[in-house]
Parts: C-alpha cells; structure tokens; sequence
C-alpha cells in the first residue's frame, strides 16, 4: 500500500461512492474497486460496508480513515512545499563574498534577484576568499566568491571580473610620477595588505618572493578602504584590483600601473560539484551570471 492507495480510500470514504469518487479522481471505477480489494487484502479486513445503495465504513475502516487523514495531509503539504521550492516560492541561500567584492559587485545584483524572487531569502557571510572556498568546500555556503583558479576536481565554477593589481602609493612617494613600477622596485618597500585569510595576501607575497625578495608586511587588514587609508597616510604602499582602485580618493592616493610581472586578480562564483544544490541557490547561480557576466571587459 503506498499514498496513492491512501488517497483513494479516503477519497471513497468521504464521497461514499466508488462511482463518484473515481470521477473525482478522474479514474476509472473498476481501477478504484480493484485498489479498494487490494488494500483490504493486503489489512485482512473490510473497509466498507457494501450492502447498502450508499456506502458506509466499517469499524476497521474507520480506524484507517482516521489514521489516513494526518498522513495524507502530510503529503499534500509535503507536494505543496516542494512545489513552491520548485517555483521558487520559498527557498534560502547561503553566499560567501569577500569583503573588497560584496560592495563593488552585489548590492544591484541581490536586489534584483530579491525583487523577482521575493520569498527567497538570502544570508551573506563576508570571508576572505580563502575562508569562503573552504567553507563552500565543507558544505556551511551553498555558494561563493573566490580568487581563481580553484580546483576543478571540486568545483564548478564561472568567472565574471578580469582585471590587474595596481600600485597605490602616497603622493609624495618617489615612484608618485612614474608611468609603471616593475614588482621588483618595490623591494625595501612597506607594504599594506591583506589578511592572511585573503587570496590576495599570498599572492602578492608568491611574486614578490619570485622576483628576488620577501615583502616587509608592516600592516594587514580585512578593509580594502582602510587599506587605501594606510596609504593616504603615508604609512606604506598597497596593491589592489583595479575595480578597488576606481574606489580611493586619487587626490591622496597615486595610482600606478605594476608591471614584470602585472598580477593577474579574477574573480568567479563557485559552488561544489558533488553536493545537491537547492532550486533557489541554483537560479541565483543562473541569475547571477545573466547579469554579472554582460559587457564585462577582459584586461
């Protein structure tokens, strides 16, 4: 017996009629009637009392309608709820965005999404890029903003921003006036970056390291804006993406092409390939790419 035998008991009881109910069901009398036989087979009793015109319930019957009933309603609820879920009537999703990116590239994006989808909900959780693949990876984000590459054994994944790190020095910095600072002129430098749980700290630590030195590290934050502020102070120079750099007051702060090499900085939204992914976290994927990804330039 499984729910669709339910359904149709307790459609015949509360009509009293096969006949009726079978219209009801927009099934044929002789498939109720056989179901009905069925399910009194398989219990060892009889459900209705058939020697009347209208038929009525036996004690047994009884019994199994008034237990039927809470599990019948479970089901429709049940069929209900998944309904809106495939909808998207209802849903929640958990996104991971890196600080220096929730602000640049989301606002616009979540509130467009929130207007088409109004009965989803969405909590954000602001990481380092780092922390926010770790946590898509566990399993505690159902999606996330990460530097790439990241591992394509793991992930899926699709890139929305192209761009370099750029040079902010104070403006009475000795290299203010250059066209274009080669990485390796910045040695003996005091340099602002990033925390430790940012993509971006180990990466411009790995260049600097490649070209010949280890950068002396004389403040770090998880503020792309206090960054910049460190360097209007004159207390140290900084590397950021370009996107930043279209933030910072320029008349503190120079802004200088770095080059030999240029420090590639991308960004993608990810998510993990062998876990299941809600409808709702699904269509924000979708959504989020329709827009994050038009017009977008490649440097």
């Amino acid at each position: 017996m499984d729910i669709r035998h339910l359904q149709y008991f307790m459609e015949v009881a509360r009509l009293q009629s096969f006949t009726k109910a079978a219209e009801s069901l927009y099934i044929t009398q002789p498939t109720i009637s056989k179901t009905i036989r069925n399910i009194e087979d398989e219990l060892g009793v009889t459900l209705f009392d058939r020697s009347n015109k209208r038929i009525e319930l036996t004690d047994a019957g009884r019994i199994i309608y008034e237990q039927a009933q809470p599990i019948v309603k479970s089901f429709q609820s049940l069929s209900a709820e998944l309904g809106d879920l495939k909808n998207l009537q209802k849903g929640h999703i958990r996104l991971g965005l890196p600080p220096m990116v929730g602000s640049s590239f989301f606002p616009e994006v979540i509130g467009q999404f929130h207007k088409k989808y109004p009965q989803v909900t969405m909590q954000v959780f602001e990481d380092g890029a780092k922390k926010v693949e770790k946590d898509v990876e566990s399993g505690l984000l159902d999606v996330g903003v990460a530097v790439l590459p990241i591992d394509e054994d793991q992930f899926h994944s699709f890139s929305f921003v192209r761009e370099k790190l750029m040079l902010l020095v104070h403006p009475s910095h000795h290299l203010s006036g250059r066209g274009a600072v080669p990485l390796a002129e910045l040695a003996g430098e005091s340099f602002v970056l990033f925390r430790e749980d940012f993509a971006l700290h180990d990466r411009i630590i790995t260049e600097c390291v490649r070209v010949g030195y280890q950068p002396r590290i004389v403040y770090e934050s998880s503020q792309w804006d206090l960054i910049s502020g460190m360097v209007a102070a004159n207390l140290g120079i900084a590397l950021l993406p370009e996107t930043i750099c279209r933030e910072v007051d320029q008349e503190r702060i120079r802004i200088i092409p770095l080059i030999n090499p240029s420090i590639p900085w991308q960004l993608g939204m990810i998510w993990r390939k062998d876990r299941y992914l809600s409808f709702a976290a699904r269509e924000w994927i979708s959504f989020a790419k329709s827009i994050l990804m038009v017009d977008k330039p490649v440097n």
